[in-house]
């Protein structure tokens, strides 16, 4: 793999992760403001932020693997 192309594809990956790392403390602030509304079997929004940080850790693991795989080439 071209060398410039290499940094620039860690580059992108490395914002993405760093991304998604913002966008999970987010989430997690959003989870803790629905946890103070009270009970958490009707909650919606505490469940929606339940899955959406689900989500959100696997593509973080994900994109993870993509700047490791391209690191070791």
């Amino acid at each position: 793999m071209d060398i410039k192309l290499k940094e620039e594809k860690l580059k992108m990956w490395k914002e993405n992760l760093s991304q998604l790392e913002e966008d999970l403390k987010v989430i997690m602030a959003k989870k803790g403001a629905a946890a103070q509304e009270g009970d958490l079997s009707e909650n919606a929004a505490y469940t929606m932020a339940i899955e959406d940080a689900d989500t959100t850790r696997v593509r973080i693991e994900e994109v993870k693997k993509i700047i490791k795989d391209l690191e070791s080439k």
